[in-house]
């Protein structure tokens, strides 16, 4: 009886750890980013649509993330997350793969980042992890900048836990 007793401390602990970490931004951003990672360099060519928007085509290796739902539904099921990724496109983030939904129901591909604490973080290249609002809704989330091989700033990684 008391080895079940320590075993079942034991997963509950495992659990509670489990669920923490989850939930913890920084983590799941790490993880959008490895699997961004995983699949190749970032970098921008050419240009492919966003909803009813023209902007470039961002792809890592040779897999484009424009409209490709994978990496972010992926890290919606590992995590209960929205993700997204953003690509440059002018002094403007504009989402080419997500899975935040607009008030319509649908993936916001196409919208911009808002001028807020987070875009102003990015811009300059580095990480915002804190408080957002994400069309409409509140969450506690993590930006990250995305640079091609060269450095340059090409867009954006997002995930965002809701409060």
């Amino acid at each position: 009886m008391k080895l079940h007793s320590i075993a079942a401390t034991v997963a509950l602990t495992l659990f509670t750890l489990g669920s923490a970490h989850a939930a913890d931004p920084k983590a799941t951003i790490a993880d959008l980013d490895a699997r961004l990672a995983k699949i190749g360099v970032a970098k921008v060519d050419g240009t492919d649509k966003a909803g009813d928007k023209t902007v470039p085509a961002l792809y890592f290796g040779e897999r484009k993330i424009n409209n490709n739902y994978d990496v972010v539904d992926a890290v919606r099921k590992a995590h209960d997350a929205t993700a997204t990724v953003f690509v440059k496109d002018g002094d403007e983030f504009v989402r080419v793969s997500t899975n935040v939904l607009t008030p319509e129901g649908k993936r916001g591909v196409g919208t911009q980042l808002a001028r807020n604490k987070a875009y102003e973080a990015v811009i300059k290249g580095t990480q915002y992890c804190g408080p957002i609002d994400v069309l409409g809704t509140a969450f506690d989330a993590c930006y990250n900048p995305i640079k091609d091989a060269g450095g340059k700033l090409v867009g954006v990684s997002y995930i965002g836990h809701k409060k």
